[in-house]
């Protein structure tokens, strides 16, 4: 077992191994665990997220133990980075690793709760949902500043942005790291694509890209319809994407009968 703990939380590590051999049978499950499980536990009056990784094939096991970093070693890194460059994220708290002679068999991240939050989905599928528009402006104003920093934020989905208001304004966290990519600079086309993920399931709702495109391009001194055309075009080719990817699992299990 490899275990590595922030500077601010290594009192905890007895509890929090202790924690984990119990990970299966207690907890409070957040969400429906089908791919990656996520639990709250309380230890020593303080509630954290224990996030378990689905298990990797027998290939992906010998990569992520001898040439590739874990996700959970990646999702600590890259919460101690955004926390570098002031942006927010729950505090990262400690990885786990487990491995055996071929590879890495189970990792796990644990990070502070966040208590009294609300999703960004929670935003942009309800339309009367008190400072919408506000807060859709301001989650493209975070983006923008991710991009200025060289930070491409790949799972920018509405679900990995929690929410919640501190001293007057909204403060957004962001979780799920594992997948982020750090540039000296990302090009416009890429920004723009950035978007894809989210606005996904928003091409619907040509509202929300036009209050997307048009703050992101007050921000950068874009046009608005550029912003808009390059962001519609993204969110078209993840719905050609997801299309594919629904019809090849429909024939692997059509040729497994």
């Amino acid at each position: 077992m490899k275990v590595f703990f922030a500077k601010d939380f290594s009192q905890y590590n007895e509890e929090i191994i202790l924690t984990l051999k119990k990970f299966k049978t207690s907890g409070t499950i957040i969400g429906n665990g089908n791919r990656n499980v996520v639990k709250i536990f309380e230890i020593s009056g303080l509630l954290f997220n224990f996030k378990s990784f689905k298990q990797h094939n027998i290939i992906n096991r010998h990569v992520y133990k001898f040439y590739r970093k874990s996700k959970a070693r990646r999702s600590f890194e890259y919460a101690q980075l955004l926390l570098d460059k002031n942006f927010c994220t729950p505090k990262p708290v400690a990885y786990i690793e487990n491995h055996d002679f071929i590879g890495l068999t189970s990792s796990y991240y644990i990070s502070e709760h966040l208590e009294n939050a609300f999703t960004l989905a929670d935003v942009l599928f309800n339309r009367d949902f008190p400072g919408r528009t506000e807060i859709i402006k301001e989650y493209t104003a975070l983006i923008y500043a991710l991009h200025e920093n060289g930070i491409q934020f790949i799972d920018n989905t509405a679900g990995n942005f929690l929410i919640r208001q501190e001293n007057g304004a909204y403060r957004f966290y962001m979780v799920d790291l594992n997948r982020i990519n750090v540039y000296a600079s990302i090009k416009i086309p890429k920004r723009l694509k950035n978007f894809g993920k989210l606005t996904l399931d928003l091409t619907f709702d040509k509202e929300i890209l036009r209050i997307i495109s048009e703050e992101y391009a007050s921000l950068s001194g874009l046009s608005s319809e550029y912003c808009f055309r390059e962001i519609s075009r993204a969110s078209n080719k993840m719905l050609i994407k997801r299309k594919v990817k629904k019809v090849l699992k429909l024939y692997k299990y059509l040729i497994r009968i």
